[in-house]
């Protein structure tokens, strides 16, 4: 167990330290109150130290209830949010785009 902490330890700082951090598909999937919580950890110990490119296919109108908690969700965004540029793409997914359907 210790072990694993420390390398958890490790993975963080290295992600702390980094000048720019990718995070792809943020907010596919709910989350846990405990995660919620962690990943504003994250963002605040980021705030203003890294450049940050987020996806997302959720508005930030949803993630409050992606996250569980409205509070949390709007400390996250009030940190992504300041100083940013969004660039917001409708459309359909590239993964998708030449494929025919399996449902019809």
């Amino acid at each position: 167990m210790a072990r694993i902490f420390r390398n958890i330890q490790i993975r963080l700082k290295r992600i702390r330290q980094a000048n720019l951090i990718i995070i792809d598909d943020m907010m596919f999937m709910a989350m846990e109150t405990n995660e919620a919580n962690l990943f504003f950890q994250l963002v605040s110990d980021l705030y203003e130290k890294s450049s940050v490119i987020l996806t997302s296919n959720k508005g930030p109108d949803s993630w409050g209830k992606m996250l569980g908690d409205q509070g949390i969700a709007t400390a996250i965004l009030d940190r992504l949010l300041h100083r940013c540029e969004v660039i917001h793409i409708n459309g359909e997914s590239h993964r998708m785009k030449h494929r025919e359907s399996v449902f019809t």
